[in-house]
């Protein structure tokens, strides 16, 4: 919780800085997307899902060709794979749903006007966590936030461009860098492909 208050201090900083400067140095607006979600780590693999995201961004220009953009984005998140797991020892498919507040902070280098390389850290609030399993028509469910860790972290690495004046569409891949529950070796990761507009 602590990381997230720093990171949304600085984003409350940066965006006061950007004020002060000139017409067309600071944008802000709406992004939704796609994701396909999964899990890493040396422990029991996992599949991934497509899920989805959505949230606001702010972009502050630093530079010629520098800008800083944080964002505040609900991101559904998790794995989807067949087999045995903690719970069971069937073939079916399981189905782990953890949903987090992403506050990502990217810095973004212009390689031309209107694409940029992006990259840099995110942290995230879990706010939902659930384990499905599915066999035969049979679906069970359990909850799972007594196990899963409240902040997790990341970096994420991607490309933004820009195909009209206020739009964009961005690719980024986010590699957790923190486990994503209490026990176990399981870290989040995400391909994500988003859309925005400037205001």
């Amino acid at each position: 919780m602590k990381k997230i208050t720093i990171a949304l201090l600085c984003m409350i900083m940066a965006v006061g800085a950007a004020m002060a400067q000139p017409e067309k140095s600071f944008t802000f607006g709406p992004k939704i997307g796609v994701d396909y979600t999964h899990f890493w780590g040396k422990d029991e693999p996992h599949g991934g899902q497509l899920n989805y995201q959505g949230g606001v961004f702010f972009e502050i220009v630093v530079g010629e060709k520098i800008a800083i953009a944080p964002e505040v984005v609900f991101a559904a998140q998790g794995g989807k794979w067949k087999g045995t797991s903690e719970h069971t020892v069937d073939k079916g498919t399981h189905t782990e749903h953890v949903n987090y507040i992403n506050v990502p902070v990217m810095l973004k280098y212009y390689v031309i006007p209107s694409l940029s390389i992006d990259l840099g850290p995110q942290v995230g609030y879990c706010i939902y966590s659930k384990f499905t399993e599915e066999e035969d028509g049979i679906k069970n469910t359990w909850d799972q936030m007594d196990i899963t860790k409240k902040v997790d972290v990341g970096v994420g690495l991607g490309l933004t461009y820009n195909i009209a004046k206020d739009v964009f569409v961005q690719g980024r891949y986010t590699m957790g860098v923190t486990n994503a529950f209490k026990s176990g070796n399981y870290k989040n990761g995400n391909a994500q492909i988003a859309i925005g507009y400037r205001f």
